[in-house]
């Protein structure tokens, strides 16, 4: 039986047993699927499916393996930058995993998370706990707001808040592996239907199997538990800029005593003039070289001097009962960044005025935003790639790092688009790469770019984070083989005819 005669015999039985609505082979439906903003051609899928519950996920995962067809599963398929919700590989069956598994399960407010499907969004759990009139609040993302709670977790996004880090703020796991089983994790496991810890205790009996299921193929999730925060009474952001490039190894030295305290709850985001007004303005030399040239330092001055903004603008934000409250902490930290000189406060009320910073205050608020993806437009043709990497909370290294990594982006001709997401003792670097996905050379152009930067990274001990899904086997080959090799058993215990996403991440 070919490929094609596969996955028809299997979207004849999916729609045997599941009905006719769970599967979808049209055209139109497959082209749309394919689509993502990475310079390469669309990654068509050989058809769609929509389980409605863990069981009918259990019924995909066991006629996949009855017809030896490969499942990718996406919840709200909103990854831009980094593949959307195109498979991995052309011809993959995309399991659609949030358009009808897009439950909120339970929201308990005395012990402070909720329990969801694939499909919630930001914004669906936002509404949900507002309609509530709840205490607690979520972290966001800077955007899509329609981007999956779940998803993004298990990929290990980051959000805004004391509560960043979604996989981290994790409890409590429902999967599918690869041969149709379910199983629980934590607490979960207990056998019965009573589990008061399931989504509370991340630690239980046993080795902690939650992290074989980020950023992997060895199961589908259909169910998480998620820490929420209770809202503070007054939240306060804060904004610091800094004229010059060469300002990031000050800064990053100033954030790690404010995060290693935990004075400052939240993250502390350190994002470039153009990461940031990108989101706001279409590059207004753009027209000039026809995309081959980066913007200029005149034009990158000319934009800040119209935002009112430098070359790098500081954001986080502090918790308290009032404004009057927290102003000796804004006090404390506006000495603590201006005593250089080279640092500058933007009060809040100057920082609403400044259209690109309303993307942080909505974030640390925490209200999703769709904001941040208004970059997309900086140039035209509709191409973005995310590189993740990351460096130790070092001012020499950021600087070391940045110098280089602004020149490898020039020499392609694009703009150096940077925002560190800054903890105690680690910084994620995320580079946005914008490029026309039109034009077939500078598609080429950030395409080399990518790959010069993420192995500038790695000559340098610096690995990604997340991986868009074009560059998730040359990041596997960076990986030292023994890991690899282990990954693959895994692979072969859980999902012995590698049904589920062959190819994820580099995992066969």
């Amino acid at each position: 039986m070919s490929v094609h005669e596969s996955i028809e015999a299997f979207a004849r039985a999916v729609a045997d047993e599941l009905g006719p609505e769970a599967v979808s082979l049209s055209h139109e439906v497959i082209d749309r699927y394919g689509e993502h903003t990475l310079p390469a051609p669309d990654t068509k899928p050989g058809a769609v499916v929509y389980p409605d519950s863990t069981r009918a996920v259990q019924t995909l995962v066991r006629l996949a393996n009855r017809f030896r067809v490969p499942l990718f599963p996406i919840s709200n398929g909103q990854n831009i930058g980094l593949g959307t919700r195109s498979p991995v590989r052309a011809g993959q069956v995309v399991v659609d995993l949030g358009r009808r598994m897009n439950k909120i399960l339970e929201v308990n407010e005395k012990l402070g998370y909720c329990v969801i499907e694939p499909g919630v969004s930001f914004q669906a759990l936002y509404d949900e706990l507002r309609n509530r009139d709840s205490k607690l609040m979520m972290s966001p993302t800077a955007g899509p707001v329609q981007g999956s709670v779940l998803a993004n977790a298990l990929d290990k996004g980051g959000g805004c808040g004391a509560y960043a880090d979604h996989f981290g703020m994790s409890c409590g796991l429902e999967i599918v592996l690869g041969n149709g089983e379910v199983i629980r994790t934590g607490d979960g496991a207990l056998a019965g239907d009573q589990h008061p810890n399931w989504h509370v205790s991340k630690y239980s009996f046993g080795p902690f199997l939650d992290g074989l299921f980020s950023q992997s193929n060895f199961g589908i999730v259909t169910r998480m538990g998620v820490w929420l925060m209770p809202r503070p009474p007054h939240i306060e952001p804060f904004f610091f800029t800094f004229e010059e490039d060469d300002s990031l190894g000050e800064i990053i030295d100033l954030i790690r005593p404010l995060k290693q305290s935990n004075f400052v709850p939240t993250l502390i985001r350190a994002n470039n003039e153009l990461y940031l007004l990108s989101s706001g303005e279409t590059n207004p030399e753009y027209a000039a070289s026809a995309g081959k040239r980066t913007l200029s330092d005149e034009g990158r001055r000319a934009l800040r001097k119209k935002h009112g903004i430098g070359a790098w603008t500081v954001s986080g934000a502090f918790y308290g009962a009032s404004q009057a409250a927290l102003a000796p902490n804004i006090e404390r930290l506006r000495r603590h960044f201006t005593a250089s000189g080279a640092g500058r406060w933007i009060p809040l009320d100057e920082a609403e005025q400044i259209g690109p910073l309303h993307i942080a205050i909505s974030s640390n608020t925490g209200v999703p935003t769709n904001n941040e993806l208004k970059m997309l437009s900086w140039r035209p043709g509709g191409g973005i790639i995310w590189l993740s990497t990351g460096l130790p909370m070092l001012g020499d290294m950021a600087a070391q790092f940045q110098r280089e990594a602004r020149r490898i982006c020039e020499s392609n001709g694009l703009e150096y688009m940077l925002s560190n997401v800054c903890g105690p003792r680690f910084a994620r670097g995320i580079h946005s790469l914008i490029y026309n996905r039109e034009d077939a050379d500078e598609a080429r152009r950030a395409d080399a770019c990518y790959r010069q930067l993420a192995e500038f990274y790695a000559s340098h001990g610096v690995f990604v984070g997340r991986a868009p899904t074009l560059y998730q086997g040359f990041h596997h080959d960076q990986r030292m083989s023994e890991l690899n090799d282990a990954c693959h058993a895994i692979k072969q215990a859980l999902d012995p005819n590698g049904v589920i996403a062959p190819g994820k991440y580099g995992i066969a």
